[in-house]
């Protein structure tokens, strides 16, 4: 299978704005140096800085779902219970 590009998009409550960026810049360089990770990269919205988004890509699905599946992402979820408004995830591949 080719490589695996995610495109994950969280939106923050307008009031912890500053909780979630905290917790989600925890994340990159753990997830950086996992087995498979090609790159991580999390971007801040310039006209609505509750909107992140994270560009991953992945050697196979099978590694990032080891990813999803590490502590990291769990104390991540645990810390930002309540202050993420709206989470969506797209699985991608690359065609051109």
């Amino acid at each position: 299978m080719s490589k695996l590009t995610i495109v994950a998009n969280i939106k923050a409550k307008p009031d912890k704005v500053d909780l979630v960026k905290t917790e989600l810049l925890k994340l990159i360089a753990i997830t950086r140096s996992e087995q498979g990770c090609i790159n991580y990269d999390l971007h801040q919205n310039n006209d609505n800085p509750a909107q992140f988004i994270f560009y991953e890509n992945w050697e196979t699905r099978e590694l990032w779902q080891a990813h999803m599946a590490n502590d990291h992402l769990k104390e991540y979820i645990e810390a930002t219970q309540g202050a993420v408004e709206t989470f969506t995830l797209n699985e991608m591949t690359n065609i051109s």
